[in-house]
């Protein structure tokens, strides 16, 4: 009886998760902040998820202010996802909390928390796997597949994602991305 209930919840989850994921599309930009934090997902001020976007849980995602998501994105939010201040992270990009142990015979399940910090930028495509912190200022190019961390104002790319340079400290714009109707 107990097994019974037990799948009978992780179901009703999944029901409710299905459910953010199908309306946040139609929920205002303006209005979005609030229908999320129904779900326990923090948006900071004057931070944007753009449509499309798609959450794999409930609630572990906090986003600072002045940051943005754009459309088609993919949250892994199982084991928690921080987001900073004046963050980008372009369309189409996916990070992942969560995967499974290749050398256990019983293929469990492991997994740690992605930080993504100040002014950081992940452009269009990229893939951040689980345990990865993106330091400060560190931009992502596009299509990468970020295995490991990257250091403050580092330029990274390919597959797997390695150093290209050093970026400029002098961070000087904000993401300031609220469009009613964006792609």
């Amino acid at each position: 009886m107990y097994m019974i209930f037990r799948k009978l919840l992780l179901q009703c989850k999944f029901i409710v998760v299905f459910f953010l994921n199908l309306s946040i599309n139609f929920i205002p930009v303006f209005f979005r902040k609030h229908y999320l934090w129904l779900f326990n997902i923090k948006l900071g001020k004057n931070s944007t998820i753009h449509r499309g976007v798609r959450f794999f849980h409930l609630g572990q995602v906090s986003i600072g202010y002045n940051s943005t998501i754009n459309f088609n994105c993919y949250l892994d939010n199982r084991r928690g996802i921080y987001i900073g201040n004046n963050v980008g992270i372009a369309h189409n990009t996916k990070i992942y909390t969560l995967g499974h142990d290749l050398e256990d015979p019983k293929f469990s399940t492991v997994g740690a928390p992605v930080k993504i910090f100040d002014n950081a930028f992940l452009f269009s495509n990229c893939i951040i796997m689980p345990g990865v912190t993106i330091n400060e200022g560190a931009v992502v190019l596009a299509g990468s597949v970020v295995t490991k961390d990257v250091a403050a104002y580092t330029i990274v790319g390919g597959n797997p994602a390695k150093k290209i340079k050093e970026r400029n400290s002098e961070v000087a714009y904000t993401q300031k991305y609220q469009y009613w109707f964006a792609l």
